[in-house]
C-alpha cells in the first residue's frame, strides 16, 4: 500500500491533483497536502478523494498516477 495525498489548490485547469506520497517528484508544498490515507492503487485513492470532496474537480497526478490521469 502507498500514501496518497490531494492537493489542496486546484491546477489552472480546476483539478485538484491525487498523488503518490511515496513517489511523486512534483508533490504539492506540505501545507498545501490533504492525506486521503493508504490505498492499493491510485484508481482507489482517486475514488476516495471524489467521494470526500464532490464538489471538487479530482485527477491523478501525471507523473506519479498516470494509470489515473484523465485530462
Amino acid at each position: 500500500m502507498a500514501k496518497y495525498i490531494i492537493n489542496k489548490n486546484a491546477q489552472s485547469d480546476g483539478y485538484h491533483e491525487v498523488h503518490n506520497e511515496e513517489t511523486c517528484n512534483h508533490l504539492p508544498d506540505y501545507q498545501n497536502r490533504i492525506d486521503l490515507g493508504n490505498f492499493y492503487s491510485c484508481t482507489d485513492a482517486v475514488a476516495s478523494a471524489k467521494r470526500s470532496y464532490p464538489s471538487h474537480n479530482i485527477d491523478g497526478c501525471y507523473y506519479c498516477c498516470n494509470a489515473c490521469h484523465t485530462r
